[in-house]
């Protein structure tokens, strides 16, 4: 007798419910289809197997021995597949999910912890990870999909990725609290062109010491940078204690450190960014995208 060449998942279902039922008629009023498919179905799968699950007589049908035996296992896969459908579809409804998040300023405050706020509250069973990170570092992470998304502070694009701008801040210097500039309310980039600095040797370390040499290079100065090799935190009571100033971001210049005081750079703001890939099917991704243009907006 010729075998069909797999079991189906309606294969499975039509055999559990005639079990259940004890009637091929009763299985398909139940499954809402025709009885001979229902007939038809279980010769097939019986034909596969290469033995018989069901006694057929007059009032119904009755499990063989290789039917009781098989049904435990076709209410197992039964099982299986209606559990792994309910989580995939949650994570496609993003009940739940995973987003993995490269970060370059603070979230302590402003548009990025409103946006995690807003995010947790409308998709609380989401994961997300967050990663510190140079630009080059996260973009590269970006296009290999091992990050979801990062928020840069860049006007640039980047081959293979997706861009769209969200949000600016302004820029602060951090100064020890026995700083006489602490007396103006904002600086001018004239006010700093004999300071020396600190940046932190990891992101965004480098990249304030170029923003600064940029900036004061327009004055005709070449600043002192010296980096250091410690944390964000350690950054800013280094400077505390007098070991030189430092630039922040208006997001981390709402963060209280003792000895320490923020003062604005005039006119002076960072543009942000989302960088993905395009290749990046991740729904809780895509959620997340979408609630940060609404929220730009």
């Amino acid at each position: 007798m010729a075998r069909s060449s797999s079991i189906e998942l309606r294969h499975l279902r039509y055999f559990v419910a005639a079990a259940d039922h004890g009637s091929f008629r009763k299985a398909a009023t139940a499954i809402d289809v025709k009885e001979s498919a229902v007939s038809r179905r279980i010769r097939d799968l019986e034909d596969h197997l290469g033995a018989s699950l069901f006694q057929r007589h007059n009032g119904g049908v009755s499990l063989t021995l290789s039917g009781q035996r098989f049904l435990r296992r076709a209410r197992k896969a039964l099982q299986q597949i209606d559990e792994g459908a309910r989580d995939v579809g949650a994570i496609g409804r993003v009940e739940r999910g995973k987003v993995k998040v490269g970060i370059f300023s603070s979230f302590a405050s402003g548009f990025l912890a409103d946006l995690f706020r807003a995010y947790d509250q409308k998709h609380a069973k989401v994961r997300i990870d967050f990663i510190d990170g140079a630009p080059a570092e996260h973009v590269a992470a970006i296009r290999q999909l091992r990050l979801d998304v990062a928020f840069l502070s860049s006007s640039r694009t980047w081959p293979d990725c997706e861009t769209t701008y969200l949000w600016s801040e302004r820029v602060f210097v951090v100064l020890p609290n026995t700083h006489p500039l602490i007396e103006k309310e904002a600086l001018e980039w004239s006010d700093l062109a004999n300071e020396a600095f600190i940046v932190s040797d990891a992101a965004p370390g480098p990249e304030v010491h170029a923003y600064l040499v940029q900036r004061l290079a327009a004055l005709g100065c070449h600043p002192e940078v010296q980096p250091q090799y410690v944390s964000r935190d350690n950054l800013l009571a280094a400077v505390a204690v007098g070991r030189g100033l430092t630039l922040t971001t208006e997001a981390t210049a709402a963060m209280q450190m003792p000895g320490v005081t923020y003062r604005p750079i005039a006119n002076e703001r960072l543009t942000f960014r989302a960088v993905w890939s395009p290749r990046n099917d991740n729904p809780a991704l895509r959620r997340l995208l979408s609630l940060a243009r609404t929220m730009s907006r």
